[in-house]
């Protein structure tokens, strides 16, 4: 898609913090397209490990609490925040999350700046409060939601926003995450890591350690396979507290899967982790505001297979470039992990290349950088 010219424009991105996570990932992304269009990106955040990120590709990071859940602190917040904008003359602001946009909703107005806000979650108005404070962020003058189903989220609990959403979905790096450009060295530093079987066939879980993440349904449906040699490896979860981790051990042993189920932990190099997958699951519990990992592993031409709501719906093509199904259900989970650890060879190189293009398609960074540019000058030019 064609780069869309920011010559001369500053923009600034605030969220509460760069440490690692999908929605930091979104910022560094968007700060390098900016770069790239001939924009300034600024970046404002409590800061973390990702800043380097955002200096090394030429933008800027500025330190400032604007994550702080306090409204004591606010006023003063918004003060050095408006201060950043006339300092560096910013022409748009784009706020990633709730407490930035209190803090950065009001210092934008008052300089007469257009603002964008990306929803990456889901509004769960638990009460009156909670809804007033999900509100704020309806109050841009284009609201980004992440995914079909975020945007009917929104629209349900704020009819009067509805006419500013566009979706964009988030996008993978298809270079980074490329069969082609993970080496061997790299896929045997992976398996190492892991202590991976690789004689074995190879479900992989990557997901926080979370159960909502489905790590239990993913376990319960282990023991319905049809290959009982079948390993899991649960990406992520050897970094869960102890009660979580003891929680899943338990569960493994009630469901008589001892020994085929690994405790992983997190991993630095997820290209290279999911090239020693034979199929990647997503089983989350609850609907995924878009769910990173289906499109990861689409990329990498891996099978995934996922619960047919929330994003997962919306970047899987059932039986074409993974599998859905249905909802909580472990049976009807069982068997699709069945068919993608079935699938032959031929048929295994076929679906992997009709997944990768099907990502390349429709779910590249290139292709969310260019819709949320598109964004960005609509605002600057009205």
């Amino acid at each position: 898609m064609p780069i869309l010219s920011l010559k001369g424009k500053t923009i600034l991105q605030i969220l509460p913090n760069l440490k690692q996570g999908g929605v930091e990932r979104g910022t560094v992304d968007m700060a390098q397209a900016i770069i790239k269009a001939g924009g300034t990106a600024l970046v404002v955040s409590g800061g973390g490990p990702m800043e380097a990120q955002i200096k090394r590709i030429g933008g800027e990071h500025i330190t400032l609490a604007v994550g702080s859940k306090n409204p004591i602190r606010w006023p003063r917040i918004r003060r050095q925040l408006r201060q950043i904008m006339l300092e560096h003359k910013v022409d748009l602001l784009h706020i990633r999350s709730r407490a930035p946009a209190w803090i950065g909703m009001p210092a934008a107005r008052a300089l007469n700046i257009p603002v964008v806000t990306t929803v990456h979650g889901r509004f769960k108005a638990t009460n009156i409060f909670k809804k007033y404070y999900n509100s704020v962020m309806t109050k841009a003058d284009r609201i980004i939601a992440i995914s079909n189903y975020v945007s009917e989220l929104i629209s349900k609990q704020f009819p009067k926003a509805a006419d500013k959403i566009v979706t964009i979905h988030r996008g993978v790096n298809v270079d980074m995450f490329n069969p082609q450009s993970v080496n061997a060295q790299r896929t045997i530093n992976a398996a190492n890591t892991l202590n991976v079987d690789e004689n074995k066939k190879i479900i992989m879980l990557p997901a926080r350690p979370t159960l909502w993440k489905g790590q239990e349904a993913m376990i319960s449906a282990m023991a319905k396979l049809s290959d009982k040699d079948a390993m899991l490896i649960l990406v992520g979860a050897a970094a869960g507290h102890d009660g979580f981790q003891s929680k899943l051990i338990a569960h493994i042993t009630s469901n008589q899967c001892e020994g085929r189920v690994i405790l992983a932990p997190e991993t630095n190099d997820m290209p290279a982790t999911m090239m020693l997958a034979d199929v990647v699951v997503m089983p989350s519990m609850t609907p995924e505001p878009f769910g990173r990992i289906a499109i990861e592993a689409q990329a990498m031409g891996r099978p995934v297979v996922a619960f047919n709501h929330g994003g997962a719906a919306e970047s899987i093509i059932d039986k074409e470039t993974g599998w859905l199904a249905r909802p909580n259900d472990i049976d009807d989970l069982a068997d699709a992990v069945d068919q993608a650890l079935a699938l032959k060879p031929r048929a295994r190189q076929q679906f992997s290349k009709r997944a990768r293009q099907h990502v390349i398609d429709h779910f590249s960074t290139d292709h969310m950088e260019a819709k949320t540019l598109a964004v960005y000058r609509k605002l600057l030019k009205s």
